[in-house]
C-alpha cells in the first residue's frame, strides 16, 4: 500500500472520487465563457462530421461525446487513430468538419501531432485538457480547461467525468440545448447521491471468477468501456466491454453458470434492449447485475436517474467508480499503484 492509504486510511483514487461533485461544478462555472464560445464556433462552422482524437479513458470519454453528438446534433462522428499523423503522416482532407481532442495532458505527442494535422486539413480543432497552457491547447483552435484540479491516481476518474461534462455542455451550447445544459447543472447534485450508491453485492460474484463481461448501449456503451479498463487497472482482473445487442453473438459462446456480467442501463431508449439483455443472460446461468427497474431475474443494482437520457450514463460511472475503489482494496490491492503503469503515457 502507499504511503497515503496506510497512513491516512484513505486512496488519492477515493479522494478524486469524492471530489467529482465539486471538479464537476467548478468547470461549469469556470469554463462557461469558453464552453459558449466555442460552441458557438462550431455553430458558425456548421460542420458535416466531427472527428475525434483520444486515447485510454479520454478515448471513452470520446466515444460517449460520439453518441451524444450523433443524437442531439445529427452529425455522424468518426475516432482517429492518433498514429495516422504522427506515426504514418497521412493527411486527411478534413474541411467542412470538427475536431474534437481529448487529453488530460495534452502533452502526448501523437495526440498533438493529430491535433495539429486535423486543424491543418481543415478542422475546426477543439482540446479538451486538464492542463490549460498544454502543446494540445495551443494547437487548437479553441481550448477548453475542464478544470478538474490534480489527478494523482494513476487511474483517471474526475477528470474522465469533467472531460465528459466539457463535451456535453460544449453540444448543448452548440445546439442551443437548454434542457441539457439544466441537467448538467442538476449533475453535481447527482454524482453525490451516485458515488453513495452501494454496489458491493458485486464482490462476492467476482471472487473467483478471472474475468467478467460490463454490457451497455448507446452512450452507456462507453461507460461499460470505461468501467472495463478500470477492473484492469485497479483490480488486476480482466473484464471485457460489449455492447447489449452485440455480446448476444460471439461472446454468449463464454458464457456458462456463474460467469459475472454487469450491465449498464441508462433511463433511455435502450433501457428495455440492455434489461433485456441481462434477463437473458441470467436465464443461461449467468451471475448478472443490471442498473434497471425493468430487468425481472438479473440482480438489480441501486442507481441515480438525472432526468435526462445523456447524463445518467455519467451517473453509473460515478457509482462504479466507488465501488472499483473499494473493489480494489478488497482484495488486498493499492488502486494508487497499478503494476507497470504510470499516470502520463506519452506516445509517438
Amino acid at each position: 500500500m502507499s504511503a497515503t492509504t496506510t497512513q491516512m486510511g484513505i486512496t488519492h483514487m477515493r479522494r478524486e472520487i469524492e471530489e467529482i461533485p465539486e471538479a464537476t461544478a467548478r468547470l461549469l462555472d469556470g469554463s462557461a465563457a469558453v464552453l459558449t464560445e466555442a460552441g458557438r464556433g462550431i455553430r458558425e462552422r456548421d460542420p458535416h462530421f466531427v472527428i475525434t482524437v483520444a486515447r485510454g479513458s479520454s478515448d471513452h470519454a470520446a466515444t460517449f461525446m460520439k453518441y451524444a453528438v450523433e443524437l442531439t446534433a445529427g452529425l455522424a462522428v468518426a475516432s482517429v487513430g492518433p498514429s495516422i499523423a504522427s506515426i504514418y503522416g497521412a493527411k486527411l482532407r478534413l474541411g467542412g468538419s470538427a475536431c474534437l481532442a481529448i487529453s488530460q495532458s495534452g502533452k502526448s505527442p501523437d495526440i498533438v501531432a493529430m491535433a495539429q494535422a486535423a486543424r491543418a486539413g481543415g478542422s475546426l480543432t477543439v482540446a479538451i485538457t486538464n492542463t490549460a497552457d498544454s502543446p494540445l491547447a495551443r494547437a487548437s483552435d479553441y481550448s477548453i480547461d475542464i478544470l478538474a484540479g490534480p489527478e494523482r491516481s494513476v487511474a483517471a476518474t474526475k477528470t474522465f467525468v469533467n472531460s465528459a461534462v466539457a463535451g456535453l455542455a460544449l453540444m448543448a451550447h452548440c445546439t442551443g440545448d437548454d434542457k441539457l445544459l439544466a441537467a448538467l447543472a442538476r449533475l453535481p447534485d447527482h454524482f453525490r447521491k451516485a458515488i453513495a450508491c452501494d454496489w458491493m453485492a458485486l464482490a462476492e460474484a467476482l471472487e473467483t471468477p478471472k474475468s467478467l463481461f460490463i454490457l451497455g448501449r448507446g452512450p452507456s456503451a462507453a461507460i461499460a468501456n470505461e468501467a472495463a479498463l478500470k477492473f484492469k487497472e485497479t483490480c488486476a482482473m480482466h473484464a471485457e466491454a460489449y455492447s447489449a445487442a452485440e455480446v448476444m453473438h460471439g461472446p454468449l459462446a463464454l458464457v456458462g453458470p456463474g460467469f459475472p456480467v454487469l450491465a449498464l442501463a441508462a433511463r433511455d431508449a435502450s433501457e428495455p434492449s440492455v434489461a433485456e439483455a441481462a434477463d437473458s443472460l441470467a436465464a443461461k446461468g449467468a451471475t448478472v447485475f443490471v442498473t434497471s427497474n425493468k430487468a425481472k431475474s438479473a440482480a438489480r443494482l441501486p442507481h441515480v436517474a438525472t432526468g435526462h437520457p445523456l447524463t445518467d450514463p455519467l451517473a453509473l460511472i460515478a457509482s462504479f467508480y466507488g465501488f472499483v475503489e473499494a473493489f480494489a482494496r478488497h482484495r488486498g490491492l493499492d488502486p494508487d499503484a497499478p503494476p507497470n503503469l504510470r499516470k502520463v503515457t506519452e506516445t509517438t
